[in-house]
């Protein structure tokens, strides 16, 4: 098992990612032998783990199961035990953009800390980069160097435990990359510029004070560097789901209301033409002396009327 290299079945020695769910995992040393205890019942690492491919299902002493994971810088970053405040996937992923990194990238880092940043790092410039790190503090130095061994990148990664402000990274004139994350960056920025490369590189610094990125940002200026620009990267989650709602009752609609008034108001007005056949018509041959033909009977004796009517 590397961070690097991906490793099909569960050896001894190896890291693995214990996941019971996805806000609740956890990273364990595989060893003969061992047990580790989760809320679901222990597991054996001889019987349940070693020998079993990664993403195996493996049922727990209580009947539970978990999935074990190969792991990844990802998830390193979220299982990891916490020496000092750490950079998260988010703040990771625009960092590795903006200086450029690739395999073969020779980068400098200040300072280690935890190693989130420093394992996704590594998985970037594999195999053949290289990454020169500085940490202040001799504990976490040499913590942050045992892990590397034991997740088998030390080979790609050179450890020191020194004052970046005061003595530098150690290495002059080979970086491709430079990354700052000390309380005052401003002070580094010259060695940074002495671990460069003559030509190209590029500088980040990760500061949560607006101060410290006025300071910085001056200190980068006096050095000569330029395209100098300050980012702030922020994550928003969203929750979508499928909600049902009741329809609010508005009402009628206003425009139908107004249009059906004005037809209510609007003055009726019906003609009627009709002809009574019991009257004599007045034909204008009756002055000549000829009488008027009788009307036609209805069979029920009664005659036919012929309405017609229209409405405005």
């Amino acid at each position: 098992m590397s961070f690097v290299e991906y490793s099909d079945h569960i050896q001894d020695g190896d890291t693995a990612i214990i996941y019971l769910g996805h806000d609740s995992m956890m990273p364990v040393k595989v060893q003969h032998g061992a047990q580790t205890q989760t809320r679901y019942g222990a597991i054996r690492h001889s019987t349940d783990l070693i020998g079993k491919p990664y993403g195996s299902k493996v049922t727990c002493s209580k009947g539970g199961w978990v999935h074990v994971l190969h792991p990844t810088p990802e998830l390193w970053t979220v299982t990891l035990p916490h020496r000092t405040q750490i950079l998260y996937t988010t703040d990771i992923a625009m960092i590795t953009m903006m200086l450029e990194l690739r395999p073969g990238s020779i980068v400098c880092e200040s300072g280690t800390g935890s190693g989130s940043l420093s394992h996704a790092i590594l998985r970037t410039i594999a195999p053949t980069g290289h990454l020169h790190t500085v940490e202040f503090h001799q504990q976490r130095a040499e913590m942050a160097a045992q892990e590397f061994k034991e997740h088998r990148v030390d080979h790609l990664v050179t450890v020191r435990n020194q004052d970046v402000c005061k003595d530098g990274f150690g290495v002059v004139g080979v970086a491709d990359a430079v990354f700052l994350d000390i309380p005052s960056p401003w002070e580094a920025v010259k060695h940074a510029k002495a671990a460069m490369k003559k030509q190209g590189g590029r500088v980040c610094s990760f500061s949560p004070c607006i101060e410290q990125v006025q300071r910085t940002c001056e200190a980068l200026a006096d050095q000569a560097f330029e395209e100098i620009s300050t980012l702030e990267v922020l994550l928003r989650v969203h929750d979508v789901r499928t909600a049902s709602l009741p329809l609010p009752d508005f009402g009628s609609d206003p425009t139908e209301t107004s249009e059906k008034t004005a037809a209510d108001s609007a003055p009726k007005q019906t003609n009627v033409t009709s002809q009574d056949h019991d009257a004599a018509p007045r034909d204008p041959g009756s002055h000549l002396g000829t009488s008027p033909s009788p009307p036609n009977p209805e069979p029920n004796g009664r005659n036919r009327e012929n309405v017609s009517s229209r409405r405005f």
